[in-house]
């Protein structure tokens, strides 16, 4: 097992950026909501193979790439969310207004 050290900087600061970007990225292009998960594992994935190849940590451990992958697909969620409602309401200003960082509501 890695040590929590290894866990923040490698999973939340250095793949959490990664997963923040992929988020962001499907927001701004349009995409749907499920293919975060997609990404997600994928960088649960790779994240697993860096702790691996750089600190000695367990390439196949269930438990580790589970709670990376969760770790990973929330900031990615999060970020998706976040981006989504800063693009609806500037596409659509007329339309809706933002309501907080993750949500919008229609204009009346």
């Amino acid at each position: 097992m890695e040590s929590l050290s290894v866990y923040i900087g490698l999973t939340v600061i250095l793949m959490g950026f990664t997963a923040y970007m992929t988020g962001a990225a499907v927001a701004n292009t349009w995409r749907p909501a499920w293919q975060v998960f997609v990404y997600g594992a994928l960088l649960g994935a790779a994240d697993r193979f860096l702790a691996f190849s750089l600190f000695e940590g367990n390439l196949l451990s269930l438990t580790a790439f589970l709670i990376d992958t969760a770790t990973l697909t929330l900031i990615a969620l999060a970020s998706f969310r976040f981006n989504q409602a800063a693009k609806m309401v500037a596409q659509y200003p007329w339309l809706y207004r933002r309501t907080g960082p993750f949500s919008w509501c229609r204009v009346e």
